[in-house]
């Protein structure tokens, strides 16, 4: 079994999947460093990952395996992968050639809290829509 210091300081790949199997995956573009989205990787997502070069993912919600862009078009070409201290999270640096959030956005983080006291838990848009899920996604 891999010891504390091993996983914090070696060089042996030991990922630390939770509970329920799975490890948290940041995707980040590789080449403007703009977080793109968060998802979950079970085992075999990660070894396709590496395996093909091409973001896979577990989604929570179906139960099952999902290449980013199979539907859409909009692959993930992964350039590199960095693993955390603990090796329960990682950063998927990432080539694209099109937006990645389902709903149109270059990223799933296109709004922010707003940082006026009188609107506390108020939203605001801080991108546009690059594409049209409706295209994207027929």
């Amino acid at each position: 079994m891999a010891t504390k210091h091993s996983i914090e300081e070696g060089s042996d790949f030991i990922p630390k999947f939770d509970s329920k199997g799975l490890l948290t995956a940041i995707a980040q573009d590789a080449e403007t460093g703009q977080i793109l989205m968060v998802a979950y990787m079970n085992r075999e997502a990660l070894d396709l990952t590496i395996q093909t070069g091409c973001a896979t993912y577990f989604s929570r919600s179906r139960q099952a395996l999902w290449k980013k862009g199979q539907d859409s078009g909009h692959i993930q070409k992964v350039q590199q992968i960095l693993v955390d201290c603990d090796q329960d999270c990682l950063v998927l640096k990432v080539t694209v050639e099109a937006g990645q959030c389902h709903v149109g956005y270059q990223s799933c983080f296109y709004r922010a809290l707003k940082q006026e006291s009188s609107e506390p838990k108020k939203l605001q848009f801080i991108a546009e829509k690059v594409y049209d899920p409706k295209e994207a996604y027929k």
